[in-house]
């Protein structure tokens, strides 16, 4: 009587050329983000990881605390550094920051 009997409109088929343009963004911002900050953060630790390894004994060292030394005994995962004459300290390995130029610390 008052209710016109309502006819359900075909949906229209999956269009994949728009859900593919709603992705996009998405995939362009993931794209910046790994170019951006993923791969630099790879390479730096790939740096970080060498120049752990290749420490050997009389280098001189910053370590993650502000500290100067020179590396005076190595171990597989701790290293002494001798801080001032006759004072040795053990830090793990991965708290070296930095080798200096020989020389730097007198």
């Amino acid at each position: 009587m008052f209710i016109s009997p309502a006819f359900a409109q075909a949906a229209a088929g999956g269009d994949t050329q728009s859900t593919l343009m709603s992705m996009l963004p998405l995939v362009l911002m993931f794209v910046v983000l790994y170019f951006v900050m993923i791969r630099p953060q790879m390479r730096k630790q790939k740096e970080h990881k060498a120049m752990v390894e290749a420490l050997a004994k009389g280098d001189e060292i910053v370590t993650a605390g502000g500290l100067l030394g020179k590396v005076s005994k190595l171990g597989e995962t701790s290293i002494g550094v001798e801080i001032a004459s006759g004072v040795e300290i053990q830090l793990q390995r991965t708290a070296v920051v930095q080798v200096l130029p020989k020389g730097s610390l007198k």
